[in-house]
């Protein structure tokens, strides 16, 4: 492989791993971000759980001035919950049709995700680079190789025709037609 490609592709590998990065300390920040938002104006409230699943939850719960809230993005951290049951939740009284969380759970939920997240890029991507590096590298010797046989060819070729008449074995003087030496 040309060193200039092998160069571009493991750059566009090392941007995965940051890429990676970014979105690990994205979802972790965003998760403090969050919850920084609702522990500034908290509220508390009983909640339904509408519907549940592993990475999201839909809950009802109705505010001190008497309005049915469902935030649209469902609660943060929604993990082991289900469909009907009440749990408490905290939840920001500026915007409460947005951020909500169940009571007692925080940003710190966010962080294994958001490292897996980052280790498993950073894992990708050096895999792939070396992976590259390596088949380069064969490619490389492949053509080394393949050079040093057409110039070891080239060489006999060359040795063989100017060796001297007296070098040569009978068998190869018989078969360009010279006739044979009766004294040897």
């Amino acid at each position: 492989m040309n060193p200039v490609i092998q160069r571009r592709v493991q750059l566009g590998f090392l941007a995965v791993g940051v890429l990676a990065t970014l979105i690990g300390a994205v979802i972790i920040l965003g998760a403090y971000r969050n919850d920084a938002k609702i522990d500034s104006n908290r509220a508390t409230a009983v909640a339904e759980v509408i519907s549940a699943d592993r990475l999201h939850a839909a809950v009802n719960f109705v505010t001190p001035d008497g309005v049915l809230r469902n935030p649209k993005f469902g609660l943060l951290y929604p993990t082991e919950l289900e469909a009907g049951q009440r749990i408490l939740v905290d939840y920001d009284a500026t915007d409460p049709d947005n951020l909500a969380r169940p009571a007692g759970r925080n940003a710190q939920l966010a962080v294994i995700p958001g490292v897996s997240i980052i280790v498993a890029g950073w894992v990708v991507a050096i895999a792939a680079m070396l992976i590259v590096a390596e088949v380069s590298r064969r490619m490389r010797r492949r053509t080394e190789v393949e050079a040093d046989a057409v110039e070891g060819d080239a060489a006999e070729g060359d040795a063989a025709a100017s060796a001297a008449p007296e070098d040569r074995s009978p068998e190869d003087k018989a078969a360009e037609g010279e006739p044979l030496d009766s004294s040897a």
